[in-house]
């Protein structure tokens, strides 16, 4: 019996000692690939937004109401008004929209003053945030200056109980398509506030299932 045992201890040893070192190989390649974390600051004061398919605008024309519209920005990116038959708006500012129409309606009004107010946001595609993974409502959101990626979650309604949440990735397309970790789990669940940073325009959130 004990010569049986110490057989099967030999035999045993070694391999244990083979699966120890492939592990410590495979923790130290994970580690190795690993994205380096967001920075906690990452919007900037220069930022304008710029309005995109689905948004909603109020072109209101200085004394003359009937001129004055509100209206959605189509699919094409284009609106349509009075007087004027079709304009792009995507990738605009609001200002921006404003003389474009009145340089339109300069042709049958003098001295047009407009103004434009965006009061529906959706924003360009470009720059969206997009929350696909374990998330419990994947989903995208318009981008708004200083928003955080715990202003996302909130929106997503937090990870769902598969969710990996520490090693989700934050893909920059501001960057190059560079990617950053989050450490959502404890943002969310540990109340780590030092784990919020800031979102930047088109940025994607991705949220891996956990293997348990």
């Amino acid at each position: 019996m004990q010569r049986h045992t110490s057989g099967l201890i030999r035999a045993v040893v070694p391999r244990l000692a083979l699966m120890a070192s492939a592990l410590a190989l495979a923790g130290c390649a994970s580690f190795g690939s690993s994205h380096p974390p967001a920075p906690a600051v990452a919007s900037t004061a220069a930022y304008n937004y710029v309005v995109g398919p689905g948004d909603v605008l109020n072109i209101n024309v200085w004394r003359n109401p009937e001129l004055s519209s509100t209206v959605p920005v189509r699919p094409d990116g284009k609106v349509s008004t009075p007087l004027v038959d079709e304009l792009v708006a995507q990738g605009k500012t609001s200002s921006e929209i404003a003389r474009d129409v009145e340089k339109a309606l300069g042709k049958f009004v003098r001295d047009p003053v407009v103004t434009v107010i965006v009061t529906t946001f959706v924003g360009p595609y470009s720059e969206q945030i997009r929350v696909v993974g374990e998330a419990t409502r994947p989903q995208f959101l318009p981008y708004k200056q200083k928003m955080t990626v715990m202003d996302v979650m909130i929106a997503a309604g937090g990870l769902t109980d598969f969710a990996d949440g520490n090693k989700a990735t934050i893909v920059r397309a501001a960057e190059g398509n560079k990617r950053y970790s989050v450490r959502l789990q404890d943002l969310i669940k540990r109340g780590d506030i030092s784990a919020n940073v800031e979102m930047l325009p088109g940025d994607i959130l991705i949220i891996p299932q956990g293997w348990f």
